[in-house]
């Protein structure tokens, strides 16, 4: 007999969220179904990949639901929309090959288009395609290059848009050393251009090393494999600032660090990652991804801390949940069906970091913050290796586990080739109520835009029970807030809420970067996270950043310098105003 659903508690703008996107709906478009009912039905699929392996399905399905309707784990996005529905495609990150025939790309156009109509994002890696203006011996002509092809790409996602339930995104990587390389940079400097893509350039340590010592490094036709010009380093990297200043993008991947990282070497050559950067992926391989709660994840009222035992129990739930999906995930091609199916890739990551900090009484900018998520990511890639390793005592490693860096006398015997991932969580983030990631708190009051549509005024709940229990709460303090963002320069508020309540604004872009890479430093795979600057940064400053982010070991970065776009989806109230008026 199953129990009483019980009563999950959403915010009205995750309850909008849910009814947007993830809620099932009749043939006339209108809701048919409840969160509860929503969570009851992923959960009884999820739980269905248990009987597999003669185990209790429905005692795996209550800790399924209990967890989720918590709000203590949710999975990524297509997990939510297609459980148990026909559609039954539930991983969010694909990577898909493009290699340098005519036949070969379209095939990929029309491979993305099915995989984005089933919900998940692609990234492509660009290089292997030769330049603009090289022979196209078939007719004699000259090649239009990569930047060509990633237009095409572009407008087969628009269309695709414009029935979906869930936005196509899409990943182009083109390798430093391609002869192109200048004209890549630079092709999302026109507003309105490429919206359905992001772009990173795969740097070496070759090339960053280069850079530092101002030399001058090879561009290589990747047809001929022959070197066809030389550029100075400084000049090339020089270039990717000023754009990223400017717009945003490009944003970097560091493939070596990517590629030491890769457990089955042998099978092939990590090239790109998924839309948000968090997961590189082989040729055809996809991920499913779910995220801990961390605001969830504590104990004690007056100072809390972290409930080590909770986060222990779900962090295994979620390993076993993810697990499952392998099993049950109705593919959208059979080469991904393959190697999916072969590494049993999973991500198991974290949000709600900054909620935790706030409660915790620890600034985001500090020592003791940076150990906190060292400390923290350290339990969890322990405790998800472990659940992993059980896993596979029950149900036998991951396929391509001979010939893998795993695959020597006494090293672990994984159930999954990767186990960890820290993901932006952009709208499960919503629905769980928490912060993103491991981003700070963008701002204490703001407009956030959903689903393209206007932009909702939310403010951060937890700083409003702070202002009313301090007694320093007011209408006028409010509007200050929502003007501002941050609360630093308001006088009236006390110091020591000051040091604590931070936005992404107020923290220099040294104390984000070495934040990634605390939490790099224990996740399998990459993490996303996005180095906000102030409209007034200096190039100065995002060279400073993209060169601390290599020497930290972090697997790639990303910048945003506030108002470089014309559109972005987060933005102070008073913008949110004029962006409307």
């Amino acid at each position: 007999m199953r129990e009483k659903s019980q009563k999950i508690r959403l915010s009205p703008t995750g309850l909008l969220v849910l009814k947007k996107r993830y809620l099932r709906r009749d043939v006339e478009g209108r809701c048919v179904e409840s969160p509860e009912e929503m969570f009851r039905r992923v959960a009884c699929n999820v739980a269905s990949a248990d009987a597999l392996y003669g185990n209790n399905t429905h005692a795996t399905e209550r800790v399924f639901y209990n967890t989720m309707a918590a709000l203590e784990f949710l999975p990524n996005s297509p997990t939510l929309m297609n459980a148990g529905r026909e559609l039954q495609q539930l991983a969010a990150c694909f990577v898909l090959p493009v290699e340098d025939s005519i036949e070969h790309i379209f095939e990929m156009v029309k491979y993305s288009a099915i995989i984005h109509q089933s919900g998940g994002g692609t990234g492509f890696s660009f290089s292997k395609l030769r330049p603009k203006n090289d022979i196209v011996s078939t007719s004699g002509g000259p090649a239009s290059g990569p930047v060509s092809f990633i237009r095409i790409f572009n407008e087969a996602t628009e269309v695709i848009n414009q029935g979906g339930f869930r936005r196509g995104a899409n990943m182009a990587v083109l390798h430093v050393a391609h002869p192109d390389i200048l004209e890549f940079i630079d092709c999302k400097s026109r507003q309105g251009v490429l919206t359905n893509f992001n772009i990173s350039v795969g740097v070496t340590d070759a090339f960053m090393k280069a850079v530092e010592k101002d030399k001058e490094y090879e561009l290589i036709n990747p047809r001929t494999e022959k070197v066809v010009k030389r550029l100075r380093a400084r000049e090339v990297f020089d270039r990717l600032v000023d754009e990223a200043w400017k717009t945003g993008e490009p944003g970097v991947l560091f493939l070596d660090s990517i590629n030491a990282a890769n457990p089955t070497p042998k099978i092939g050559v990590i090239e790109a990652t998924n839309p948000c950067g968090e997961q590189p992926l082989l040729p055809y391989e996809s991920c499913v991804l779910g995220s801990v709660n961390l605001s969830r994840m504590l104990k004690g009222d007056k100072k809390p801390q972290v409930d080590w035992d909770r986060l222990r129990e779900v962090i295994r739930h979620g390993v076993h949940f993810l697990d499952n999906i392998v099993d049950i995930n109705k593919y959208p091609l059979p080469q991904v069906a393959e190697i999916s199916k072969g590494n049993r890739k999973i991500g198991l990551g974290l949000m709600g970091f900054a909620d935790m900090l706030i409660k915790m009484d620890i600034p985001y900018n500090s020592e003791e913050a940076l150990e906190t998520a060292g400390g923290l990511m350290k339990f969890f890639s322990q405790e998800a290796n472990a659940a992993s390793i059980e896993l596979a005592k029950k149900r036998g490693v991951f396929p391509n586990f001979s010939g893998s860096v795993y695959d020597r006398t006494g090293g672990p015997r994984y159930r999954n080739v990767s186990r960890t991932t820290i993901a932006p969580t952009g709208t499960i983030s919503i629905i769980a109520g928490c912060s993103s990631g491991i981003e700070p708190v963008f701002a204490f009051s703001f407009g956030r835009r959903i689903l393209d549509e206007a932009f909702i005024p939310e403010v951060y709940d937890y700083f409003i029970e702070m202002a009313h229990r301090e007694g320093f709460y007011s209408d006028k303090m409010m509007e200050e807030v929502s003007k501002e963002g941050s609360i630093q320069s308001i006088p009236y508020i006390p110091d020591v809420i000051k040091r604590v309540f931070v936005t992404a604004h107020d923290i220099p872009a040294e104390w984000h970067v070495r934040t990634q890479a605390a939490f790099q430093k224990y996740t399998d795979n990459a993490v996303s996270k996005t180095i906000n600057f102030s409209s007034n940064t200096s190039k100065d400053e995002v060279e400073k950043t993209f060169m601390l982010a290599y020497k930290s070991g972090c697997k790639g970065i990303t910048i945003y310098r506030d108002k470089s776009r014309i559109s972005q989806a987060l933005a102070l109230e008073c913008e949110c105003e004029a962006a409307v008026d």
